[in-house]
Parts: C-alpha cells; sequence; structure tokens
C-alpha cells in the first residue's frame, strides 16, 4: 500500500519521491516469475489528431439512494411534510414528559397552502414547562452538529390554544444533554403562520449524527403543525441549500456541467409523478411534493431553481433534460395534440432557465432571486427512452426538436434513443453499465465509430463492483473506459458517471456501486472517484498522435497535450497483477527533467474506501526523471497520470 511509503490524502497530498516505482508492486509468485516484455509507446506531440472536447467529463445525479433528501440537499428534518403511512406520521415520534398528556392526528383537510392542504395535530390536553409534550424528529439517520453553530429552524403553526408557548431543543441521543434550545411565547394564532427561530450550539464534545430535534410544546390546546424544517450552514450560505462537504467534492471532480434533473427522477413511474418542474420553484409552502421513482417521497426541496444555482457555484454548466412524454411503468403520450402541452411546458422551462426579465419565467426567475439569465447549450429530450416498447420516441423527440430547434436555433439537443428514421440528432446519449471485465474489452468501441452521425453523450455509466462505493476493481475499469472517452473526444462530447451519491446508512441504498457515500456527519469517496477527479483534472486540449506495441492485454492509455500550457498529460492503467515495463519516445517537443507523478494503487481488486478508512486509496503525488525518452515500470493494480512539462 501506499500509506507504507507517503500518507494518502485528497487532490493534495504529501510528496514522495519515487526512485523505482517498480518496488511498489507486490512480491512476484511462483505463477509470475517470467517479467512482462516491456511496452513501448510512441507519442508525436507535433500531429495532433483532434481536439479534446471542453465538456467531456462532467455530473449526474438523481434522486436515488436519499441523494437529495437525506443527502445533498441540506434539510435536517425527515418527512417536513408530515406525509402519512397506514401505520401514522414516520419519523416523528410522540412523547409526553412526566404527567403531561397529548395525542397526534394526521388531518387531511387543512394545511397553511394549497400546495400542503393537510397537517398533523398535536392535541395538548396537560402541558408544562416541566411537563412538556414533545415531538421528535430524528432527521436522515441522525442530524450532525457542529459545535458554536447556528441552524435555522422554521414551521408553520395554528393553534387553538389561548396561551401557547413553545421550546425548541436540539437534543444529544447519547446523553440526553441540550445542544441548542430556544423558546417561543404568544407568537401564534388561530391563522397559519410561519415561525422562525435560530439554534446556536454549545460546545458540542463529539461531531456524530447522534441527535435529535424535541419539539416542546407548553400548553393545553389544539396545535396544527406543517413545514417544519432545520437548515446547517450551507455551501456558499445558499438559503435552501446544499451540504458544504458534498460540495467541496464534486468541486474537487472538476467537472463541466450537470446533468439534471437526472434519469429516471425526470420520468417518474407514472406521467403524475414525473419532475413537474413548475410545482418545485418559489416558497417551499407552495411545493407539493411528489413520489420518486425509487420507493420514497421528495420533498422538491431541490427545485429547478436550485439545481441551476447548484451549477452555478460550482462554475459548470447545466444539461437540462425535459420530460418527453414517458414514464418508467409504461405511461406515455403519442405525439401530436396530446404532446404539445408538454413541449410547451419544455420551452417555458427553457425561458426560465435563459430568458432575461422581459420574458414570463425569465421574469419569475428574477421574481425569485435570480435576475440573471443561466448558460445553457445542451437540452435532452427525455431519458433512457430505448425503454419505451411502444416505439412512440422518435415521433415524440421530433415534435420536441422542431419547436425547441424552431424558437433556440442554437441549442444542441440530446435524443435518449437511436433514431431509426432520417433524422439526425445533434447528440445520442449512450448509457453503459458493466463489469470492469466488460469495460477492458470494450476501450476500442467508439475507434472506428462513424464521424459523421451524432456526436455522443455518455449520460450514464459506471463500473458495477462493489457497494454501496465501487472498489478498486471498479475504478480500473472506470480508468480503462476514461481512456477510450478521451482518445475519442472528438466523438464523445460529454460523459458523466453515475450514480453519484449514496447514504451508506441502513436502508439507504437503491443501488449498488456508488462513487460518494456518506452518512448524516461524514462523507468518502471511492476509489473511482479519485480515478475521475485525476482524470478531470489533468486533461489536454488535444489528443495527440500515438501508437503502442508490447503491452499487455489488460494495459490501457490515454494521452493528450495542452500547448498553450506546454504540458502532456499521459494516463496509463495497468490493470493486471504483473508489473508493465514501458519504453516512452516522445516526438515534436522536448521533455523537462522532472515529471510529477498521480498514483492510485491497491494490492486487491477487492480493496475499498469506507466511512471509517476514507483514503485507503487515495491519489500519491511523486516525481520521475524525465527526458524525451522515458523507460518506466507501472506497477499491477495501478493508476497513473503522468504531468510532463514540454518546450
Amino acid at each position: 500500500m501506499f500509506s507504507a511509503l507517503c500518507r494518502p490524502a485528497m487532490l493534495a497530498v504529501s510528496v514522495c519521491v519515487l526512485t523505482s516505482l517498480a518496488l511498489l508492486a507486490p512480491a512476484a509468485t511462483a505463477a509470475q516469475t517470467q517479467a512482462p516484455q516491456p511496452a513501448t509507446l510512441t507519442v508525436q506531440a507535433d500531429k495532433p489528431l483532434h481536439a479534446v472536447s471542453p465538456t467531456l467529463y462532467g455530473l449526474m445525479t438523481e434522486e436515488i439512494n436519499y441523494s437529495y433528501d437525506g443527502g445533498l440537499y441540506a434539510e435536517m428534518v425527515r418527512n417536513r411534510t408530515f406525509t402519512h403511512d397506514w401505520m401514522g406520521v414516520p419519523y416523528w415520534i410522540l412523547d409526553n414528559a412526566g404527567d403531561a398528556e397529548a395525542t397526534m392526528k394526521w388531518d387531511e383537510t387543512d394545511g397553511p397552502s394549497e400546495a400542503l392542504q393537510s397537517s398533523v395535530v398535536i392535541d395538548v390536553t396537560r402541558a408544562s414547562g416541566s411537563a412538556p409534550v414533545r415531538l421528535r424528529n430524528n432527521g436522515w439517520w441522525g442530524m450532525a452538529l457542529q459545535p458554536h453553530t447556528a441552524y435555522n429552524l422554521s414551521f408553520y403553526l395554528r393553534t387553538d390554544a389561548r396561551a401557547a408557548a413553545m421550546r425548541v431543543s436540539l437534543v444529544n441521543d447519547d446523553t440526553g444533554s441540550i445542544e441548542a434550545e430556544g423558546t417561543l411565547v404568544d407568537a401564534f394564532g388561530s391563522s397559519w403562520g410561519r415561525h422562525t427561530m435560530e439554534l446556536t450550539t454549545k460546545d458540542v464534545k463529539t461531531f456524530s449524527a447522534h441527535n435529535h430535534l424535541e419539539l416542546q410544546f407548553l400548553n393545553a390546546g389544539k396545535y396544527s403543525l406543517q413545514l417544519v424544517s432545520l437548515m446547517p450552514p450551507t455551501y456558499k450560505n445558499r438559503a435552501n441549500g446544499n451540504r458544504a462537504d458534498l460540495m467541496e467534492m464534486m468541486s474537487a471532480m472538476h467537472p463541466t456541467f450537470l446533468r439534471m434533473p437526472g434519469g429516471n427522477y425526470l420520468e417518474g413511474n407514472y406521467i403524475n409523478e414525473r419532475f413537474d418542474w413548475k410545482t418545485t420553484i418559489g416558497p417551499l409552502v407552495d411545493r407539493p411534493t411528489h413520489r420518486g421513482p425509487w420507493g420514497y417521497q421528495s420533498s422538491d426541496g431541490m427545485g429547478l431553481l436550485e439545481f441551476l444555482e447548484w451549477t452555478e457555484d460550482l462554475k459548470i454548466e447545466p444539461v437540462l433534460a425535459v420530460y418527453a412524454g414517458y414514464s418508467l411503468k409504461g405511461d406515455h403520450i403519442i405525439a401530436g395534440p396530446a404532446m404539445q402541452p408538454f413541449v410547451d411546458d419544455a420551452l417555458d422551462e427553457i425561458e426560465f432557465v435563459t430568458g432575461d426579465a422581459s420574458t414570463k419565467w425569465g421574469a419569475m426567475r428574477a421574481k425569485l432571486g435570480h435576475p440573471a439569465p443561466f448558460p445553457l447549450h445542451y437540452v435532452e429530450i427525455g431519458n433512457e427512452d430505448n425503454l419505451d416498447h411502444s416505439g412512440s420516441y422518435e415521433s415524440r423527440y421530433v415534435q420536441f426538436h422542431r419547436a425547441i430547434k424552431t424558437k433556440y436555433p442554437n441549442l444542441q439537443l440530446i435524443a435518449t434513443a437511436p433514431l431509426k428514421r432520417f433524422f439526425k440528432p445533434d447528440v445520442v446519449d449512450d448509457h453503459y453499465y458493466k463489469r470492469a471485465e466488460d469495460f477492458f474489452d470494450m476501450v476500442h468501441y467508439y475507434d472506428d465509430a462513424d464521424r459523421n452521425g451524432p456526436k455522443i453523450f455518455v449520460g450514464e455509466w459506471a463500473t458495477r463492483e462493489g457497494g454501496p462505493t465501487t472498489d478498486w476493481g471498479a475504478a480500473l475499469g472506470d480508468a480503462a473506459w476514461m481512456t477510450g472517452m478521451e482518445r475519442n473526444s472528438d466523438l464523445i462530447v460529454m460523459a458523466a458517471y453515475a450514480p453519484l451519491f449514496v447514504n451508506v446508512n441502513p436502508g439507504g441504498m437503491q443501488w449498488e456501486s456508488n462513487l460518494i457515500g456518506y452518512n448524516a456527519a461524514h462523507s468518502y469517496g471511492a476509489p473511482s472517484y479519485y480515478a475521475q477527479s485525476l482524470f478531470a483534472q489533468y486533461l489536454g486540449t488535444s489528443v495527440p498522435t500515438s501508437s503502442i506495441t508490447g503491452a499487455g492485454s489488460r494495459f490501457f492509455y490515454s494521452v493528450t497535450a495542452d500547448a498553450a500550457k506546454g504540458t502532456l498529460y499521459l494516463k496509463l492503467v495497468n490493470a493486471s497483477t504483473l508489473p508493465q515495463p514501458l519504453h516512452l519516445a516522445l516526438s515534436g517537443a522536448h521533455v523537462s527533467n522532472e515529471a510529477t507523478v498521480w498514483t492510485l494503487h491497491a494490492a486487491t481488486r477487492s480493496e475499498t474506501n469506507t466511512l471509517d478508512d476514507p483514503k485507503r486509496i487515495a491519489p500519491v503525488k511523486s516525481s520521475l526523471k524525465a527526458a524525451d525518452a522515458i523507460d518506466h515500470t507501472v506497477p499491477p493494480l495501478t493508476v497513473q497520470v503522468l504531468v510532463l512539462t514540454t518546450r
């Protein structure tokens, strides 16, 4: 392991000098006594084949594995709108202290808005300051509290109590100690009102998720309650914003775009469960929530504007996916008059993103606090419509294509299934979920693809090995596949790994093999996360002419160059269990005396990262003596990026 040589960290790591990288290879077994033959990699730096797509690496997310609620979206309260089931109101517990007495019931007839027409009623028959009625929420597998930190509480309430008082506490699960507390007195009325409070923690002894929220009722009366929210400090202090640690991890991936609102989450299981963007904008009390396709209710706190602000905070662009008339359980709309309202809705959505304040939906965006339009170059029509067995996609796509191109001729439109007739989309979205061996075999898949057809967006892809996050074998498969995408980056304009997030608590995962794992308090990157980050960070602007001979069947490479920076980036992937000697012969440029080497390595393909050992496999930085001809050995089960300065 590299920890024997120097301590790994994230992409900014301690430096160690490798005098012989072959020292990192495990001892040879009896079956490995014969040394591999050297491979020769020839690079003609002055003969570029084509440009590298400037948008090659990006992000794709959807509401799966509690990626938004319970994950990126910073809301700490679970079931804040009191969705109920046959057992009652999940994640809310009524606890009567001392001789206090109260009951809780769900009221479907009374709520603070047209979107939220229900509430819970806490009917308090006896309570006092020393014996309160307590309504507890444990959050998303706990609530993480930092010391000396302000948390913003808000809720809607109405009551018939003549003298109403409430106390709010953040309480440690293990010790019962009150970490923050506040009281509201005589602030309520018989009409619905929104109430806010700032709760500032004390000197929290241990940073963990073992905390909960308590709403304490101190007087008798009926209290109707809705939309209870507790927000921590967020990334860049966005109101209704995102978890800072997860945003920082995405920033470290060096993405250029976000595909939003994401795959199946766009479609929903049924048409009425699609991502209906107009119901996700504006005040939270005006968002009705909806059932997502992965078995749980979405709060819609992550609405269209929040997605766009997410891209703004990361300084990337949105790739906007619009609902195109097909849902996962087979519901679909036939092209023609019945489809037109959905086409119009997509045009409105594009106007919300790009229109200025003189337009209807641009004015709405400005009213919501964002006067400036967002940049937009790509719009995706639907999601995975190859699964639509009705055969309706092509005609549906054409109706959207014509309407959008008429109003926005410069937008690039992405089809989510091959079109069989004589209609050429700008881009086609290909998805791949494979094992490492499959990706090893597919590295050259696009080498001979038709360059006269549509461009390619690899909108979802991953090596599916390991769980809840990927293991080192998956990272090797990912890295091998990325060498092929870089080599074909004249055709592949964008690519996004999926899924991006997983809540690692029991019950938090619907899909194995994810990139970033977390609980309420901590997060970590899978080995694949670090491979993604390295490949995106060290990417040139052109692909020079190159060839390799004598390499083993599990050795892969890509090379890109940045002439303006005078830099050559060489990615080397040795997925075999034998070291790979390599002779690099460079022409058309001269190399400075020292190269930077970033190395990812593990002893076995099953080795991985976890919450408890988050950087077991992480990049290690070293240096290598360099010249126009370099002899170098790539250790087994290793990914390396060589950064060569040319002149």
